[in-house]
């Protein structure tokens, strides 16, 4: 009776859980099947065909029958990178290093305009790239911020199944304590993946979770500790006093952690993106960047805009709701699967 009423409150949380991540992000089974799926480079060109048609195709499009480029070209391949979400910012930059090209006579036909903004776009991408390392120290403590609806404790989850499958010992803080169920939802991931969940009754203080998760971490020498935080503060001031709380916190019971602030972005969201990463930087200190939602999205270019107007490493990417299609970022790839 027991295990049937267990079924029926999991079955009961996939049609209301929402907020943080809709109820299909909750539910893809851990179990992959590897001979049906494949490769993740061809998902990624999969998941990037939006993007792809939106900014290349339009580019291509810009350059047919095109003898020669002149600024004409150049301020309509501007217009193309800003409504491709790439940003003003970064458009801007963009178009001013190419602007530098043509005096120099280095663009003499598209396929050289082409080339050349391939290679400025995978400049920048790898100018701040760096995957993370969590074997620097232990317990490698990450801090996980977003506002609801971006794919925050579906990423937990799915970094928690790939950093246990790889041997380590993984704890997850239940601290979206405002949010109904989301703790709720992260034990769901948590028994898929086979990890702990250290958890409170919902509407409990972010920081006392956080303490006891510290104190568990070390106990039972854990090799990595994700916490999960709330997405609904509303003000700036909130967000940050609620960070700095948690902050205060987890470097007292484990020094110089949080050793990451990954900040999880909807690549779905365009220009929303942008100002989000922007409050989270100023509020929060992040130092890395997770982007979801890249499948079916036109909006791919706002992998550009992040990493390089906020200077941020972009740690991963989400090309499907498949646990395995969240991989650490490759600009290389991305860029090869953005130009094919």
């Amino acid at each position: 009776m027991a295990d049937d009423k267990k079924g029926f409150f999991r079955g009961l949380m996939g049609k209301i859980v929402g907020g943080d991540d809709v109820a299909q992000e909750a539910a893809p089974s851990l179990t992959v099947e590897p001979e049906a799926r494949p490769g993740f480079f061809e998902r990624l060109k999969k998941g990037l065909s939006r993007t792809q048609e939106n900014l290349i195709g339009r580019i291509d499009t810009l350059l047919l029958g095109k003898k020669q480029i002149d600024a004409d070209t150049l301020e309509e391949l501007e217009e193309i990178l800003i409504t491709a979400d790439i940003g003003v910012a970064t458009s801007v930059e963009l178009i001013r290093t190419l602007e530098q090209r043509l005096k120099r006579n280095e663009l003499q036909d598209g396929d050289a305009l082409k080339g050349a903004l391939r290679e400025e776009i995978l400049a920048r991408l790898e100018k701040y790239s760096a995957p993370l390392d969590i074997d620097r120290t232990t317990p490698f403590v990450i801090v996980v911020i977003g506002v609801n609806g971006v794919g925050k404790t579906t990423t937990i989850g799915k970094l928690a199944n790939r950093y246990a499958l790889s041997g380590k010992k993984v704890l997850l803080a239940a601290a979206d304590t405002f949010r109904a169920a989301a703790a709720e939802q992260l034990e769901i991931w948590g028994e898929r993946a086979g990890v702990d969940v250290i958890r409170h009754q919902e509407g409990a203080d972010p920081s006392a979770v956080v303490f006891d998760a510290c104190k568990a971490a070390l106990a039972r020498k854990s090799d990595l500790l994700i916490i999960d935080t709330a997405g609904r503060l509303h003000t700036k001031v909130n967000l940050m006093e609620e960070m700095k709380k948690i902050r205060r916190v987890v470097g007292r019971e484990i020094p110089g952690a949080p050793h990451e602030t990954l900040l999880i972005l909807d690549a779905a969201t365009g220009q929303n993106a942008i100002s989000q990463a922007k409050l989270f930087k100023e509020a929060a200190e992040v130092s890395g960047v997770a982007l979801t939602k890249l499948d079916g999205s036109a909006k791919g270019g706002i992998v550009v805009a992040v990493s390089n107007e906020f200077q941020l490493p972009v740690r991963f990417i989400g090309v499907g709701e498949g646990v395995d299609d969240l991989r650490d970022f490759d600009p290389r790839q991305f860029v090869a699967a953005l130009f094919q």
